[in-house]
């Protein structure tokens, strides 16, 4: 819980949120820095976020506030838990829902056991190829800006690590898979990169980052808890 004193927040705080669906990270952290200065009439506080997360993705984000903002760097380097649903058999520009389908390819192949062993070939470290629909820097601006206006870019891989993949459950054409990887790691681009060994395509229909190192989602705030437990601090 929040240390219920105003000047908490300058000393710093590390608080964790389950992000909302369709809200950027810079939403969230701005949310969360609007309502600690209307709770506690500070005009200038350092907020920020130790990773980012994707606007259809959902989960832990862990926000430092004040001096705590130091602390941020520690928190990326931490290893991410996330919970993906992959969608097999269709493509899209993003291997993700945010662009349109764009291909289709065929899934009467793929089993559970199929889905395992590909599995086991990802798992340790991995050269990965950011999405072309990033946040990546190419010369000064986001990938993303590139992707959108239909420009081709060459993305440089980035070394990943891939600790645990587990099959939660497999409903063909659609898989929910456990993953535990290193910073830095692009869930849609493993999305594209398992339907690839697959033979087939992939998309990510839903994505939960539950952990980031020991801090779990479990023990995180919604923004409605948040806001009504510091709005204790007005009446202090």
């Amino acid at each position: 819980m929040v240390d219920l004193q105003k000047n908490s927040f300058e000393e710093g705080q590390v608080l964790m949120f389950d992000k909302p669906l369709y809200w950027t990270s810079f939403d969230l952290v701005n949310k969360v820095r609007i309502m600690i200065k209307s709770a506690t009439g500070i005009k200038n506080i350092k907020v920020g976020h130790a990773g980012t997360l994707d606007p259809l993705a959902t989960g832990l984000m862990i926000i430092c506030t004040g001096r705590a903002t130091k602390k941020i760097d520690e928190f990326r380097d931490l290893d991410k838990e996330y919970v993906a649903n992959i969608h097999f058999g269709e493509t899209t520009a993003s291997y993700d829902l945010e662009t349109e389908i764009n291909g289709h390819y065929p899934v009467d192949h793929i089993s559970g056991e199929l889905i395992g062993k590909v599995l086991e070939g990802f798992i340790g470290e991995q050269k990965q190829i950011p999405p072309a629909h990033s946040a990546k820097l190419i010369k000064g601006r986001r990938a993303y800006e590139f992707a959108r206006k239909g420009i081709g870019m060459e993305l440089a891989p980035v070394t990943v690590n891939f600790r645990e993949l587990e099959i939660l459950s497999f409903n063909p054409p659609d898989v929910m898979i456990r993953l535990l990887c290193s910073k830095g790691t692009y869930v849609r681009s493993f999305v594209r990169d398992i339907g690839l060994a697959l033979k087939s395509g992939g998309y990510l229909s839903s994505l939960k980052r539950t952990a980031i190192g020991n801090f779990t989602v479990g023990n995180a705030y919604s923004l409605e808890k948040f806001e009504n437990y510091i709005k204790e601090l007005k009446q202090i």
